[in-house]
């Protein structure tokens, strides 16, 4: 019994180091789903162009689940509402000041709701803009004027915002970019492939530094 008590000690205290991506499937009847082949095809060229070794088919994982704490890197995504009760928040504190890290792009229309339950993981902490000389803009491919503009919605401009634990980058919210979008399949919204590219490589930085620092 001691045993099977460490072991869920050690989950809930610490990441592992695999290589590894999950989807975050949350409450409130958001599209969580949405872009079904995008992070396939990221992790394809991830694999492909900077040596990493991710399981082609990224694992879905509960918000409130000890599952989370097997993956470095949570990819989260949609259009709508987000909703998370105490036991979600708590868990993904847990997650994120162990080791974890939660790349939040969204995909039109999260924003509001994101930035309201974000508050509840890091009730003093907010989101700040990521300056352009950040090591996320430049880890693998040079993104001298930061954040990409892959899709237009509002004609904003795209921002990348973040949460910092103990100087650590541990949240990443990509706001106005939409480089889900640009992972896709090529058919699914006729991007241009410089803009697919753009994407592609934006999206291998997150990784990169995600699974580095």
């Amino acid at each position: 019994m001691k045993l099977v008590f460490f072991i869920a000690f050690c989950l809930m205290t610490c990441v592992t180091f695999s290589q590894e991506i999950a989807i975050l499937k949350y409450r409130g009847g958001g599209d969580w789903y949405s872009n079904p082949t995008a992070l396939p095809n990221l992790i394809a060229f991830c694999n492909e162009n900077i040596n990493t070794k991710i399981k082609t088919k990224p694992e879905t994982v509960e918000t409130n689940s000890v599952d989370i704490f097997q993956y470095p890197f949570l990819h989260m995504t949609g259009h709508g509402n987000v909703f998370f009760n105490d036991d979600d928040a708590k868990n993904l504190r847990d997650y994120l000041i162990s080791g974890g890290f939660l790349h939040i792009d969204d995909n039109y229309g999260m924003q509001p709701y994101i930035v309201k339950e974000l508050k509840k993981v890091f009730p003093n902490t907010n989101l700040v803009e990521i300056s352009a000389n950040h090591k996320l803009f430049n880890i693998v491919y040079a993104f001298p004027q930061g954040l990409p503009k892959i899709h237009e919605h509002d004609g904003k401009r795209p921002q990348a915002l973040g949460i910092f634990y103990e100087s650590r980058l541990v949240v990443l919210f990509t706001y106005e970019s939409d480089l889900g979008d640009g992972w896709e399949d090529p058919q699914v919204h006729n991007d241009p492939e410089d803009v697919r590219e753009k994407a592609l490589k934006m999206g291998a930085n997150i990784i990169k530094y995600a699974f580095e620092n």
